[in-house]
């Protein structure tokens, strides 16, 4: 009888993840999604009392989850507490800033705010867990959460555009490196996602109906449109995706 391939599983049992920024919106939702996936997830974040919560509501389904107490920012700290805690088979790096302004009105606390955060330490954050992992001589893969805004500009955008650009070129160039100990590291790109941080842009109608008119698909998305896409990237179902950009944006980038 035919021997029919067999799709490689999403399943992330016996796998430890490491959730950045995950004390509300993006992170705590692509958190659940590891964990619901099987891992073993350590959320991280600056805000104690949010992971208490979301590590609380994760047990209570039965789910392995932990904290640390995280400010990605804190170079030297994060790298003690990946070293100290890790090796994490995964590294979901969801921590982000975002200021908008036209710019010609950036300043300069503004500018080092954000590359500080979205690409400083999406950076060094990234090679700390990578280093674990080459040192346990174990694969892993690394997902850092940018945006559709990394391939495209925008209106009022352009440090929030720089950062997440530069994401995806360090992004490229460690999938290089890391490649030849099966580390893959790779983007999560997503739209505009209802969230509470976009929740007063959406209240204005004029920039609603904007951002939707560039959606193809007429809507902005929800975290759980992110979901999958996670636990795909995290997963050996992309065993041989590496150094690429995963974009979840509705068609805006089509065109």
């Amino acid at each position: 009888m035919m021997q029919l391939p067999q799709t490689p599983s999403f399943n992330l049992s016996g796998k430890r993840a490491l959730i950045t920024g995950a004390s509300s919106g993006i992170g705590l939702a692509l958190a659940a999604a590891l964990a619901q996936a099987g891992a073993t997830v350590t959320v991280a974040a600056r805000r104690e009392r949010e992971l208490q919560d979301l590590v609380a509501a994760l047990a209570a389904q039965g789910y392995g989850a932990s904290y640390l107490l995280m400010d990605v920012c804190d170079i030297e700290h994060t790298e003690n507490q990946v070293a100290q805690h890790g090796p994490f088979d995964v590294l979901v790096n969801s921590a982000g800033l975002a200021i908008h302004g036209p710019a010609a009105n950036t300043q300069e606390a503004d500018f080092d705010a954000v590359m500080n955060l979205n690409l400083k330490g999406a950076y060094f954050l990234t090679r700390a867990v990578a280093k674990g992992l080459i040192e346990a001589e174990k694969a892993g893969s690394l997902i850092n959460v940018s945006s559709q805004m990394a391939h495209v500009g925008g209106i009022d955008r352009a440090v929030y555009c720089a950062s997440k650009h530069a994401v995806e070129g360090f992004t490229k160039a460690m999938a290089i490196e890391f490649g030849p100990h099966q580390i893959r590291v790779n983007t999560l790109c997503p739209t505009f996602i209802r969230t509470a941080l976009p929740a007063p842009t959406f209240a204005d109608a004029d920039k609603l109906n904007w951002i939707e008119s560039q959606i193809k698909l007429g809507r902005v998305g929800e975290v759980e449109d992110l979901m999958g896409a996670a636990v795909y990237l995290a997963s050996d179902a992309s065993s041989m995706v590496t150094g690429t950009a995963h974009l979840v944006d509705g068609g805006w980038t089509a065109s």
